[in-house]
């Protein structure tokens, strides 16, 4: 199914890459659970009426009381979504345009394997690498609460918000793969994913200042990860969630069928 010398050749030029922003978010992560308290909700609540559309804008208008909704108020709003989204745009990058680009996926086509092995073998890294991600957030925050806050997490509702977060970063990450297979040129790629990623911020951030701008919500995908129904764990979450996987699966499996039938300037 996958080239598994292929495979851990990309974990080895990659591996750095990924401890660096595991690294960072590590930081933030144990920062801003460790800010956590609750007897500061009236603070943080004056704090935001001072500042309503930026607080808004970074999805952080309501923190709530608890410690999983404070966390995914501050974390999972915007940094959770904006950090991960610039390790998929550099890696699925590097994956498969940046091999056309330089001249290098010659070298990979003249090894006797199919070419649809080679490519499905590229989005098999880029998912195992955001699916080692989630688990290492996940782990994280709860050792870290374990040791401030022992007992305060509601682990079940963390569980069902990182499911929700992993749709996130494998519908963008279908779409910046799918870009990097359709492009030659590295600088097109990711600029194609870049513009995906920024638009949707962006359009999120705005949608969440006001009710003028409310109905821009239905213009981004982002929409579909709503933290607050994950945490509810209603049926309305997990139909969203679905969508976001199978909207990440189509764009990968679209991605590998044009990387197999385009001309490459090898």
């Amino acid at each position: 199914m996958i080239n598994l010398t292929l495979y851990k050749k990309e974990w080895k030029k990659n591996w750095v890459t990924l401890i660096i922003f595991l690294a960072v978010l590590t930081m933030y992560v144990t920062m801003i659970i460790s800010m956590f308290d609750p007897e500061m909700g009236d603070s943080l609540r004056t704090m935001a009426e001072s500042m309503p559309e930026v607080f808004a804008a970074f999805g952080m208008a309501d923190v709530g009381t608890t410690l999983i909704e404070f966390i995914t108020g501050y974390l999972y709003g915007i940094l959770l979504t904006a950090f991960p989204a610039v390790y998929i745009i550099i890696v699925s990058n590097r994956l498969v345009a940046k091999y056309v680009d330089d001249g290098s996926m010659a070298y990979l086509l003249s090894v006797p394997e199919k070419r649809t092995k080679i490519v499905v073998t590229q989005a098999f890294f880029l998912i195992s690498g955001l699916v080692a991600m989630v688990l290492y957030v996940i782990a994280v925050i709860l050792l870290t609460s374990q040791i401030l806050f022992p007992g305060k997490m509601d682990i079940a509702a963390l569980i069902r918000v990182n499911v929700g977060i992993m749709g996130v970063w494998i519908m963008m990450g279908g779409v910046c793969f799918m870009s990097s297979c359709i492009f030659n040129e590295s600088r097109r790629a990711v600029g194609a994913s870049s513009a995906f990623v920024v638009y949707s911020l962006l359009v999120q951030m705005v949608s969440q200042v006001g009710e003028k701008f409310e109905n821009l919500k239905y213009a981004t995908p982002l929409t579909l990860f709503q933290i607050d129904e994950l945490i509810a764990n209603t049926g309305l979450a997990w139909i969203l969630c679905g969508i976001m996987y199978l909207a990440g699966v189509i764009c990968f499996v679209a991605g590998i069928l044009v990387f197999r039938k385009k001309d490459l300037p090898i």
